[in-house]
Order: C-alpha cells, then sequence, then structure tokens
C-alpha cells in the first residue's frame, strides 16, 4: 500500500488533557476511526476488541497510562498501544506492553506515521500468519501426497495460488516500513 494512501483503522486516544486529546483525534479522524477517552479510567471503559491502535497518556491521574497497558494485555486485545508522553523515557518501559513511545510534544505528522506504522505492523502480523498455516498445510500434502495428485489437484493449486498471494502481500507490507523499526516487533 502506498505510504500516502491511509489504512482504515479504529484508534483511542487516551489523555487527561481533554484538548490535547481532541487535538490528536483530529490529527488522526480524516483517516481513521479516532475514540477519544479523558482520562485512564475513562479508557478502561473504552477498552474492547475493535480497536486497533491505543495512543495513551502515561501520567495521568487516578489510573496511569501504565495501567491502561496492562489492562489492553489482560483483555488480550489485539491493538497496538503507543505511549504519547511528556516522561522520558526510562528502563521500566522494557516490561510494558507498548509497541512505540512518542516524546511530546509530537506533530500531526509523526502521530500519523506513528499510527500507520502500527496499523501495518498488525497488517503483516495477520498475514505472516495466515502464510505460515497455509505454508504447513501444503508441506503435508506435498510429504502425504504422490506429486502426480499434488499436479491434478485443484485444491493445491488454490492453496498455492493463496500462498504465493500472501508472499507478495507481506512483502509489499515490508517494503512500507522501515525494516529496522518491523524488526523490533516480529
Amino acid at each position: 500500500m502506498p505510504r500516502d494512501e491511509p489504512r482504515a483503522g479504529t484508534v483511542l486516544v487516551v489523555d487527561d488533557e481533554e484538548d490535547l486529546a481532541e487535538l490528536y483525534a483530529d490529527y488522526l479522524a480524516d483517516r481513521h476511526e479516532v475514540r477519544t477517552a479523558y482520562g485512564g479510567e475513562a479508557a478502561l471503559a473504552a477498552l474492547e476488541p475493535a480497536l486497533d491502535v491505543v495512543l495513551v497518556d502515561r501520567r495521568m491521574p487516578v489510573v496511569s497510562g501504565n495501567e491502561v497497558v496492562a489492562a489492553v494485555e489482560e483483555a488480550d486485545l489485539d491493538a497496538r498501544v503507543a505511549l504519547v508522553t511528556a516522561v522520558d523515557p526510562d528502563f521500566d518501559i522494557v516490561d510494558l506492553g507498548i509497541d512505540d513511545y512518542l516524546n511530546k510534544p509530537v506533530t500531526r505528522d509523526e502521530l500519523r506515521e506513528t499510527v500507520e506504522r502500527l496499523l501495518a505492523i498488525n497488517a503483516y502480523s495477520d498475514r505472516v500468519r495466515e502464510l505460515s498455516a497455509k505454508r504447513v498445510k501444503r508441506n503435508v500434502l506435498t510429504v502425504e501426497k504422490a506429486q502426480t495428485e499434488l499436479r491434478h489437484s485443484d485444491e493445491f493449486a488454490q492453496l498455492s495460488a493463496e500462498i504465493d498471494r500472501l508472499e507478495d502481500e507481506v512483502e509489499a507490507i515490508e517494503a512500507g516500513i522501515d525494516s529496522g523499526y518491523l524488526k523490533r516487533f516480529i
């Protein structure tokens, strides 16, 4: 997918500063479905499987960003999480279930690029998982069936075509993501 072509996704913006949450939502609204939560408590109530990306402030009263990140993990959501915070990172981020860390202030472009990259990583992960499962099936059939059976099987031909298509998709997604960044997550 070309870099400037939007990827649809559902993004939850979490910040206890309502004006900042709304600003970030405005940055993303033309490309994504955006929801806002004004603080950690509201974020916990807004967590749901439909979320693709969660952008969360780290330092918030009552329920911190770290607690929101933990809740995303505990709920086993498929969402990618980025901290967007004025708190400088320290070694404690090693154990946080985050996919990116942005220091405030962030620009419109930084926020958009981060969301696009996280969505691309999700797509990449999904395609690799699907590709792996199909390759296993192909390998099992290759071992268990005679070559003549494989050559005459429409199902095997379709499976091989799906593998080729998925390999192309994975390669295209990889090309669209900075390879050094992607390797941090796989």
